[in-house]
């Protein structure tokens, strides 16, 4: 009874769907902002050759279950009334029994093949994504329709840049004097020629800048932009002539406490 509420009584005989097929790929960062094309080995059930998916020897036809009458389907009671269907023991889940079957592929009507696949991976698709290419699964039975192949895809980290969604990310180091007088950076991007930026004068460390254009592309075609993060570099060594001017430059600015507000703040 629960069989019938939930997906009704197949035909004898009737067409089924191929099965879903998975698949991975993994990709270099530029790859994934770029998009490509990538060539998948796709292993999955085929009709026999030998008995044209059939089942039977020399391609001769199967009958109709006669446990199940073509359903693939039995109902086992489950007591209060109740019945459960479960796979046909006698079949199972064809809804066909073969009586001579074909010596290669045991009657089953199916066999393993291979065959590539050159899958289009769209711009801008981000680590972990799954991409769902309808029709490329496994073959159906009886004329139904073939699954899908799902691919996931995997992003290998790059060196310097990221993503923020359809935007890439640098951070760029630059001298103190640069930070407290700014000036003009050169910036890599993504694939391209270096651009340069203007760095306003008393920038502090953390801030970012934006250049739009240079990120990832998106759906429409269109790119994101480079979020540039300044991070204000301190030298592990200084030269004498380097402390000389620090030290004078500290003397000059003495009356000056960067945490004088914060300490007010911290009293409320």
């Amino acid at each position: 009874m629960l069989g019938g509420l939930f997906g009704g009584v197949r035909r004898p005989g009737g067409p089924r769907r191929g099965a879903d097929v998975e698949s991975e790929v993994t990709l270099s960062f530029i790859e994934s902002v770029d998009g490509m094309t990538v060539p998948l080995r796709k292993s999955s059930e085929k009709p026999c050759p030998d008995c044209n998916g059939t089942g039977g020897r020399g391609g001769s036809m199967p009958r109709t279950c006669p446990d199940c009458q073509g359903t693939g389907r039995t109902s086992v009671g489950g007591g209060s009334g109740f019945a459960f269907a479960e796979p046909c023991r006698n079949c199972k889940g064809r809804g066909l029994v073969v009586d001579d079957p074909c010596p290669t592929c045991s009657g089953s009507g199916r066999a393993v093949g291979t065959e590539v696949l050159n899958v289009r991976i769209p711009a801008g698709v981000r680590d972990g994504q799954r991409i769902r290419l309808k029709g490329k699964g496994a073959p159906g039975e009886r004329g139904g329709p073939n699954g899908d192949l799902y691919v996931t895809v995997h992003v290998a980290a790059h060196p310097v840049f990221g993503r923020a969604g359809d935007d890439l990310t640098i951070t760029v180091p630059v001298t103190f004097a640069e930070a407290a007088l700014g000036g003009e950076l050169r910036i890599p991007t993504l694939g391209g020629p270096a651009i340069t930026m203007r760095l306003p004068a008393g920038t502090a460390t953390g801030r970012t800048l934006r250049a739009r254009g240079k990120g990832a592309t998106r759906k429409d075609g269109a790119r994101g932009d480079l979020l540039v993060t300044v991070e204000v570099a301190v030298p592990a060594k200084l030269s004498a002539k380097a402390r000389t001017a620090l030290e004078a430059y500290a003397e000059a600015t003495a009356g000056d406490d960067p945490r004088e507000a914060l300490h007010q703040a911290a009293r409320g």
